[in-house]
């Protein structure tokens, strides 16, 4: 979707026959990016963590203990000839048997040859009267024994189960108590402290936003020299909160102050207060204070506020969750009954609108730093220090990709810049060129061509009309903007793409609106007049033109009709704000007189795109049919097309001013 001012609208595709998917960018951070973050895990006291020794070991170390001990019992390692005991009667019939020991416990015999051999025998069998006769009379040396054996080797049979018992009971009882630890210091803070001797990011790794470090500036020069500000009196804010939309850089801003600061940094993200036991919250918000308090002087950054920062008392019923317990808990050690010298508290949240007040009043988050999206200048700077490192063609303008990529964010550029390098090297290039670039844009804006899409001829005629549409009334209309190029290559979830590019405003005219209503009709007339039917194709083109015609009817009074009036819902549902008046503060005849309204401008804005149409239908086939062959022309050829449709000279000149290598969509 087109997102309409203010802020100005970012350069989105459309498509001709289906509405395009939503992109979702990775988030990124504005200016360089370092690994070389240094952080200490700490626990509470401030002392370093040292790790433990692993389960395993310990049970590696007992079975160690037992093998050495009951080893030989269980494996003996005798070098003695087994004989059955029929073979060693045999071998006593043969006189070969010099000497016997009978052991009484097992009734095993063993002994030696009288050619000095020692054998033992497999069976245990006692010796009957015949076999000790056969022993007299072949002159054997026998004897009965019983072994006595050690003390060990007698104790450890009888005590190893009740070791074995008692050591798993010794292993519940630690685990146990390892779980009781953990649960103890489940409400102790999960803040990282970042070691502000090696700064991983500083102001210089951030580019742009002039005024937005120097207000953040003056928070980190008051903790490196207090003396200075308390000399005249001065106050330092005690909160400052980064709010602006996603990817402008609000993260590493935090991460700049605290290589800046020279003092402690504790980072934390506002969902880590919260877990599933009640008063975790508000006990992991003192725990975080009280770390704070113990540096002297240190900065809290809290990431993504809004999690535990919402409205109190909002939704049905009232209560006190735990989110609510959590918020009271961080007001009162911002600005409660005992006062925080040198703790300062930054914020940061894309979502300002469901901020408690009592959060947002001097006192707590004494400023409201903003964080739009970058200007051309700005952009210009973070594309040159995203650049650093990568070989850049010579034909490559960082100036000219400023000026092209109007609405996109710090991080919608770092990835800009990082796409173009991957295309670079898919080209087998070894620097990136100003193709790269223009190919990336079209990737990250419109999405991957897609290749494998082959339209037939008749969807194909449709589009080249659709899109040759949009791109006259584009050329034609008092109050465009300008035209770049069109084409109907699919991308993405697109057809077939109008790109034209905004001129950088902050306000626009009940006139331009009205322009873009009308170009985005144009692929439907087109269409109408062409083949005399309608089809999907602007399905999208028409939630443009209503949602644009709705903002200009409810919230920017640009109706005669409704007159100065504004009834846009500025309430968030899910805070409980509009459950009692249905999402609206006005009447039925006063909804009625709004979509009368709303249907009234697109429909006179469909009958403007039909007149023009109709006038320059000559352009018209002039552009389609150059669409057909080539796929893709810029804004100067349908202009010329055109004109020379209109019979006028077919050479365009720019108006003064405008840049035409710059882009924005218009959705079909």
């Amino acid at each position: 979707m087109t997102k309409l001012p203010p802020p100005p609208p970012p350069a989105k595709p459309s498509s001709s026959k289906r509405k395009p998917a939503v992109r979702k960018k990775p988030a990124k951070f504005l200016g360089k990016k370092s690994n070389n973050t240094s952080k200490i895990k700490s626990n509470v006291n401030g002392e370093t963590d040292k790790p433990s020794m692993p389960r395993w070991a310990t049970w590696a170390i007992v079975a160690v203990v037992v093998l050495l001990i009951a080893g030989p019992r269980i494996w003996p390692t005798s070098t003695a000839t087994k004989f059955t005991y029929t073979e060693f009667l045999e071998l006593v019939k043969q006189g070969q048997i010099k000497q016997v020991e009978i052991n009484n416990l097992s009734n095993q015999i063993s002994g030696t040859l009288k050619d000095g051999g020692e054998f033992v025998t497999t069976g245990a069998v006692a010796l009957s009267d015949a076999d000790e006769t056969l022993l007299k009379e072949k002159g054997v040396d026998y004897d009965y024994s019983t072994p006595q054996g050690n003390f060990f080797t007698n104790l450890i049979p009888l005590l190893l189960p009740f070791i074995l018992i008692m050591g798993f009971f010794f292993w519940m009882q630690k685990r146990a108590m390892g779980q009781a630890g953990s649960i103890m210091s489940i409400g102790r803070s999960r803040a990282k402290n970042y070691n502000a001797d090696k700064p991983a990011t500083t102001f210089a790794d951030v580019a742009g936003y002039e005024g937005v470090k120097q207000e953040i500036r003056e928070v980190v020069d008051f903790l490196k020299m207090p003396e200075s500000f308390k000399e005249i009196g001065a106050r330092v804010p005690k909160g400052v909160l980064l709010v602006g939309p996603p990817g402008t850089g609000k993260t590493l801003f935090a991460r700049a102050v605290a290589g800046e600061a020279g003092v402690g940094f504790l980072s934390v993200t506002g969902s880590d207060f919260m877990e599933m036991f009640v008063g975790v919250g508000a006990s992991r918000v003192r725990d975080l204070f009280q770390q704070a308090r113990k540096m002297g002087r240190a900065i809290i950054f809290v990431d993504e506020i809004d999690s535990i920062g919402r409205k109190r008392g909002a939704g049905l019923g009232g209560g006190h969750d735990e989110r609510e317990q959590t918020l009271n808990q961080l007001l009162a050690e911002m600005d409660g009954f005992e006062t925080t010298e040198g703790v300062i508290v930054m914020a940061a949240t894309n979502r300002p609108d469901i901020l408690d007040a009592a959060l947002l009043r001097p006192g707590r988050f004494d400023r409201q730093v903003i964080m739009p999206l970058p200007e051309c200048e700005e952009r210009l700077a973070i594309l040159t220090v995203h650049s650093k490192g990568k070989r850049m063609g010579t034909d490559v303008v960082l100036d000219t990709m400023a000026k092209a990529t109007p609405g996109m964010s710090g991080a919608d550029l770092a990835n800009l810049v990082n796409e173009s390098a991957l295309l670079a090297v898919r080209r087998g290039s070894k620097v990136i060129e100003h193709i790269d670039f223009e190919n990336a844009r079209d990737r990250v804006i419109m999405g991957a061509r897609r290749e494998s899409l082959i339209l037939n001829a008749e969807e194909k005629r449709a589009t080249a009309y659709h899109e040759g549409g949009h791109a006259v009334l584009a050329t034609v209309l008092p109050h465009s903007d300008p035209l770049h190029k069109v084409t109907i290559l699919p991308r993405g979830m697109a057809l077939g793409v109008t790109w034209t590019l905004p001129e950088e405003r902050h306000t626009y005219s009940r006139d331009y609106f009205k322009d873009m209503i009308c170009k985005a009709m144009g692929g439907r007339v087109a269409e109408m007049i062409v083949f005399g039917h309608l089809n999907s194709g602007a399905a999208n083109d028409l939630e443009q033109a209503t949602l644009i015609a709705r903002r200009m009817v409810r919230e920017w009074g640009m109706s005669d009709a409704v007159g100065p009036m504004a009834w846009s819902s500025q309430q968030q549902v899910f805070l409980g704000e509009d459950l009692m008046t249905n999402g609206r503060e006005y009447s039925d005849e006063t909804a009625r007189m709004i979509d009368l309204e709303i249907g009234l401008i697109l429909r006179e804005q469909e009958a403007r795109a039909k007149v023009l149409l109709e006038k320059n239908r000559a352009g018209l086939d002039l552009v389609a049919q150059s669409l057909l062959e080539q796929e893709t022309i810029d804004g100067a050829t349908v202009a010329r097309l055109v004109q020379e449709g209109l019979g006028r000279p077919q050479i365009v000149e720019p108006s003064p001013g405008v840049t035409r290598k710059t882009s924005e969509t218009t959705e079909n």
